[in-house]
């Protein structure tokens, strides 16, 4: 039996580049294929070549990779913009919206998805842990969304929306939802859940004949949107996300 410290992992050079920070594993297998990686001095071209990502000296162009602290944004995301870094099309995307000082703080990506037209809570950081661990359907973070749909919603629809209703991407329900206004024009209701299958509310409010007109994210676990401005960022600090979420796993980005 061995006793002492316990080893650190050691992981194929190009997770090692994703979770220092630097660049998505598809980006950095491309950096590490054009020659422009160095392991303790020499040319590495295998992005699978095993590494030490705490101990490894490992250089990007002739510059020391060093690992990023974490980094936790809060964006209310405006309709219409894209939840991804590049679209071919042009399209506005989220990552627009990050200010300069935060850009060069590692590989920001969107923890999760929201689809174009919903707006409201994305949280972006360069923990690829973290993010892993919020989206975790086995995690089961609940997100409240504000939800618009058409026509007026009764108890019923409600109940069924709550109890399950069986769609093209199984078995799909709400953890709550309550209705916050209702006529014959539309109605707003306050949604729960607990797994953000895609597009989940849109396809329980379809069930229960309820078109979603406005779909908006307002808390994430414990962390709420409250006054922030559409298109507005801000940092959560590492105490606010140990308030919001209690047992989160420990930072990749190694500090």
């Amino acid at each position: 039996m061995t006793h002492g410290k316990k080893l650190k992992p050691r992981v194929p050079l190009e997770r090692a580049l994703s979770k220092l920070g630097v660049a998505s594993r598809a980006q950095a297998r491309l950096l590490i294929e054009g020659g422009r990686v160095k392991v303790h001095g020499s040319v590495q071209t295998n992005p699978l070549f095993s590494v030490t990502p705490e101990s490894a000296a490992i250089t990007l162009d002739g510059r020391a990779v060093k690992p990023h602290e974490r980094i936790v944004l809060m964006l209310n995301k405006p309709r219409g913009a894209l939840t991804t870094r590049n679209d071919e099309k042009g399209r506005r995307t989220v990552f627009e919206f990050v200010p300069e000082e935060f850009r060069d703080e590692g590989h920001l990506h969107a923890v999760g998805r929201l689809d174009l037209a919903t707006t409201g809570l994305l949280l972006l950081t360069n923990d690829t842990r973290l993010s892993a661990w919020l989206t975790d359907p086995e995690t089961a973070i609940e997100r409240t969304y504000l939800v618009t749909v058409r026509g007026e919603v009764t108890e019923q629809e409600v109940a069924r929306i709550k109890s399950g209703i069986s769609s093209e991407v199984g078995m799909i329900a709400a953890a709550r939802a309550e209705i916050r206004k209702a006529s014959l024009r539309e109605s707003h209701l306050l949604v729960t859940l607990t797994e953000g299958k895609n597009r989940e509310i849109r396809r329980l409010c379809e069930a229960v004949g309820h078109e979603v007109t406005a779909l908006k994210r307002v808390s994430y676990g414990k962390l709420e949107l409250g006054e922030l401005e559409p298109g507005s960022v801000r940092v959560v600090d590492e105490r606010e996300l140990l308030a919001a979420f209690s047992k989160m796993p420990r930072s990749t980005t190694l500090r």
